[in-house]
C-alpha cells in the first residue's frame, strides 16, 4: 500500500468484546503508551457479544490523551448521517480533533435489517453512502448558508442546522472493495481502508489504487488527497 506522501501511521485494531470492557480499555491505552499513532474498533451493533463502539469510542477518548481514534468501518444503514456528523463531530471536539470518521456500505444485510434497517442491493447501498457522505460533509460546513437539504433517494433532510464544527477536518475513510466504491473512494473520501483479508493478492491492491486514482483525477482531485490504509491480521 503506497504512502502517497502521507506521514505513516500504525494502528493497532481491537476486538470490542463486552465481557472483557476493562481490558479493551486497558488495550487502548497501553497502545498509546507504546507510541502507537491510532486504535480502531470494528463497528456491528447486530453482534451482541461486542460493546457499542461509539459509547466505546467516547469512553477510549477520555481515558487517553494523544493517540487518535476510530471506527472500522461504522456501517451507515445503522447511522443515520445527520446524526452521524453530529456525533463524529461531538466527539472530534471532547478528544481535541483526535477522532476520524470511517464508513463502509453495509454488507451484513441480514443482520441490519434484523435491526429495522432497510434491505438494500449493493448498487443501493452505495448510492445511500454517497448521499451519507453529503449530508455529513453539509453539516460540518458551518459557514454555509441557511440549514441542510437533501432530498434524496434514501436520505432526506428538511433545513436541519449545521453543526457542530469538528475540531479539525476529520477524515472520511471508505471500506471499498468494488469499483463503484473505490470510486466514490477517490471521488468523495479522504482515505480508503479496506483488509488484506479480503485480497486474493497485492495485485487487487495495486488495482484499487488505480481505480481511486483515476476516479480522483476524474473529480478534479490529486490521488494523494486520499490517505492509505490497511487492515492487517
Amino acid at each position: 500500500m503506497p504512502d502517497y506522501g502521507h506521514d505513516l501511521l500504525f494502528s493497532a485494531n481491537l476486538v470490542p468484546v463486552a465481557r472483557q470492557a476493562d481490558d479493551v480499555v486497558a488495550r487502548a491505552r497501553l497502545a498509546e503508551r507504546a507510541g502507537l499513532d491510532l486504535v480502531t474498533f470494528q463497528d456491528h451493533p447486530y453482534q451482541p457479544a461486542l460493546l457499542d463502539a461509539w459509547t466505546l469510542l467516547s469512553y477510549v477518548a477520555a481515558a487517553t490523551e494523544r493517540i487518535r481514534l476510530a471506527g472500522n468501518v461504522h456501517p451507515l444503514p445503522l447511522r443515520p448521517p445527520a446524526m452521524l456528523a453530529q456525533a463524529a463531530a461531538s466527539l472530534d471536539l471532547l478528544s481535541h480533533g483526535r477522532f476520524e470518521l470511517a464508513l463502509g456500505a453495509g454488507g451484513y444485510w441480514d443482520a441490519i435489517a434484523s435491526m429495522g434497517a432497510p434491505r438494500l442491493s449493493p448498487g443501493q447501498a452505495v448510492d445511500a453512502l454517497e448521499e451519507g457522505i453529503q449530508i455529513i460533509s453539509a453539516a460540518w460546513d458551518t459557514d454555509a448558508p441557511g440549514g441542510i437539504r437533501h432530498h434524496g433517494e434514501h436520505h432526506r433532510v428538511d433545513g436541519a442546522g449545521r453543526g457542530p464544527r469538528p475540531a479539525h477536518d476529520i477524515g472520511i475513510w471508505l471500506g471499498a472493495y468494488k469499483p463503484r466504491m473505490l470510486r466514490l473512494t477517490g471521488r468523495l473520501a479522504d482515505g480508503w481502508l479496506p483488509s488484506l483479508p479480503r485480497f486474493r493478492s497485492f495485485e487487487e491492491i495495486a488495482a484499487g489504487n488505480a481505480i481511486v486514482d483515476e476516479a480522483a483525477a476524474e473529480a478534479g482531485r490529486s490521488p494523494a488527497d486520499i490517505r492509505r490504509l490497511l487492515n492487517l491480521s
